[in-house]
């Protein structure tokens, strides 16, 4: 493979990345937040909302500050990664 290429990897596959126990934590505007979430009650726009995610970009948890996730995360001990 040439270094340019890059190699997809399924959601299937990323969803069992270490035995689903892997996330990562997002910020995301209120509007955004509502496409993942969409049971999210009507929230000022523009508000600044923190998600934890699955290796795969499935919700887990949206919370109002950063804190909140990372402690959900740890308590259902979840192996939390950089995500750039």
């Amino acid at each position: 493979m040439e270094n340019n290429e890059r190699q997809v990897i399924s959601p299937a596959v990323l969803a069992g990345l270490g035995g689903g126990k892997i996330a990562y934590v997002r910020s995301f505007r209120s509007e955004e937040a509502k496409e993942l979430f969409p049971q999210l009650p009507q929230v000022a726009p523009e508000l600044e909302l923190w998600a934890l995610l699955g290796a795969d970009g499935t919700p887990i948890m949206l919370a109002d500050s950063r804190d909140a996730v990372v402690m959900n995360a740890h308590q259902n001990d979840l192996e939390m990664v950089a995500v750039h």
